[in-house]
């Protein structure tokens, strides 16, 4: 199982000091260095910024947000940075939600299993750069001749050669379908809450991606790159503090992401088994209410999700994720040191 780097999105400032994480994980020999976007900063334009300094590991996006922009612009960013970075990069995407997509970019949220495969395939086009791009589909159609169209459109090849015809393509999934989908269509899959005790509930899933006619990948080939927070503690005092500190997070995303009516990450902590506690922790955070939804989160649910715990306990429990065929593990780091830490821990 191979470490990478989860620098995320922004707050309400940049971050500071991550030109010092993002060395000290190309020296301490982590696989990949990944960014994120919601709605403020994007993924792309730090990872390029941060990996200029790189020359070893791999940049992926976790995710982009497919309805940010077209399957062709995606397709450009990642072509472009591809032959900066000498074919580095992985393209991570996934649909967001139905608050930011029709919200934010102002874009129809309906059909995304299948705004999500032809998203995939437009992009693969671009790539291959074997013909001019077009698409019959109903979510992208190439040439546009919708309204408003003048009637002019063009199918075009990328003027420039792509540096890879294939780059890996991870995607975002959550629910049964989408994450079978994501195992027959794309090179790898960024789930947001897996877990120990819930990788089980996953494979059927994956299984039935790979059985698909023409599935891309098998298990073997397939990457799975999961993210938890990964912190060494002296002592159980210590660790209760991190556990505390982490509770806000989940109860943000167990009721407070998405609205009431469709939550996909309270559907997660549903099928977790934690369906009652997510109505109570969603009624409570969306009546401003959000202190006390934190502190109904049980110190086991975020001992699933994190690993949390002295040298031996952290690397006990990395173990138990890499069994459950994590390939990746991306790590949320505060400091170069706590990146160097963990590498020569987990060595």
């Amino acid at each position: 199982m191979k470490l990478g780097l989860q620098l995320g999105y922004w707050g309400a400032q940049p971050p500071q000091g991550v030109g010092e994480l993002v060395a000290a994980a190309e020296d301490a020999g982590f696989d990949a260095i990944f960014t994120a976007e919601a709605w403020g900063s994007d993924a792309f334009t730090p990872l390029a910024w941060w990996g200029r300094e790189t020359s070893r590991v791999r940049l992926g996006t976790s995710i982009v947000q497919m309805s940010g922009r077209t399957p062709t612009s995606i397709a450009m960013h990642a072509l472009t940075l591809d032959h900066l970075t000498n074919g580095r990069v992985i393209l991570g995407m996934g649909v967001s939600g139905p608050q930011v997509v029709e919200g934010w970019y102002g874009q129809p949220f309906s059909k995304p299993l299948a705004r999500t495969r032809e998203v995939v395939s437009i992009i693969r086009k671009v790539l291959a750069r074997e013909e001019p791009v077009t698409n019959d589909g109903p979510h992208h159609p190439l040439p546009y001749r919708g309204p408003g169209s003048v009637g002019l459109g063009k199918s075009l090849k990328p003027i420039v050669h792509p540096f890879r015809s294939d780059l890996p393509i991870w995607l975002g999934a959550e629910g049964p379908k989408n994450v079978a989908q994501t195992a027959e269509i794309a090179d790898g899959w960024i789930p947001i809450f897996y877990t120990p005790k819930s990788a089980g509930m996953y494979q059927p899933w994956l299984d039935e991606g790979f059985a698909r006619p023409g599935a891309r990948r098998t298990r073997e080939q397939f990457e799975i790159a999961a993210t938890c927070h990964l912190q060494v503690v002296a002592d159980a005092e210590e660790r209760q503090r991190v556990v505390d500190a982490m509770k806000p997070f989940v109860s943000l995303y167990m009721g407070g992401m998405g609205a009431k009516e469709q939550n996909f990450h309270k559907q997660v902590f549903e099928r977790m088994g934690y369906g009652e506690l997510a109505d109570e922790v969603q009624e409570l955070y969306l009546g401003g209410e959000k202190d006390k939804a934190t502190a109904l989160i049980p110190d086991e649910l975020v001992d699933d999700m994190h690993i949390i715990g002295t040298a031996a306990e952290v690397k006990e429990r990395v173990a138990q994720w890499e069994e459950t065929g994590v390939t990746t593990l991306l790590l949320s780091c505060r400091s170069d040191a706590e990146v160097r830490q963990v590498a020569e821990l987990l060595a």
